[in-house]
C-alpha cells in the first residue's frame, strides 16, 4: 500500500526588490540553526485576506522601517520548499520593485521569528550579489531586479 503525497499548503507571499540611489540591493541574511545561512529580499507571507500589494507594503515597513507604496507587481514565481518553521509548502511569491534614497535599515519592527533567525540587513552592489559566497534566493534575483515596473527588462 503506497502512501499518498501530503498536500502542501499554498503560502502566499510578497517580496520587495529594494534598491537605493547608489544602485545597491537590500538583502537580509537568515542564519537558522538547522540549515546553512542564506540571503533573500525583504518580504514575507500575506496575512489571511491580505492582498499581495498590501502585504508588500506592510512587510517592507516591518522589516526596514520604510513606509512607501510598493508599486506594481513585476514578477511572480512558485516553488516547493520547507519553511523555517519546518512546514513543507508551495510558494506563490509576488515581487515588487521599489527604489528609494539610501537609508539606514530600521529592524525594530522584526517579528520574534525574524529575531530568532538573526536577520541581518546588508546593502549589496549588483556585482557583489553575482559573486556572493552564500546562497541568495531566488537565484534569479539579478534578473528580477533588471525588470522595470512593467515586468519588462529595463
Amino acid at each position: 500500500m503506497s502512501e499518498r503525497p501530503v498536500a502542501r499548503r499554498i503560502r502566499r507571499s510578497a517580496r520587495i526588490l529594494l534598491t537605493d540611489d547608489r544602485d545597491r540591493l537590500l538583502l537580509f541574511r537568515y542564519a537558522p540553526q538547522n540549515r546553512p545561512a542564506f540571503w533573500c529580499a525583504p518580504g514575507g507571507e500575506c496575512d489571511p485576506g491580505e492582498d499581495f500589494a498590501v502585504a508588500a507594503r506592510r512587510e517592507l515597513f516591518e522589516e526596514t522601517g520604510l513606509d512607501t507604496e510598493p508599486g506594481p507587481e513585476i514578477a511572480q514565481r512558485a516553488d516547493d520548499y520547507v519553511t523555517l518553521e519546518g512546514e513543507p509548502i508551495t510558494s506563490d511569491e509576488r515581487f515588487y520593485r521599489v527604489r528609494a534614497p539610501a537609508f539606514e535599515v530600521d529592524t525594530s519592527g522584526h517579528t520574534e521569528l525574524e529575531r530568532k533567525m538573526q536577520m541581518e540587513p546588508r546593502w549589496f552592489t549588483f556585482a557583489e550579489v553575482a559573486q556572493w559566497h552564500e546562497p541568495i534566493f531566488p537565484d534569479t534575483i539579478l534578473e528580477l531586479v533588471a525588470l522595470d515596473t512593467t515586468g519588462e527588462t529595463a
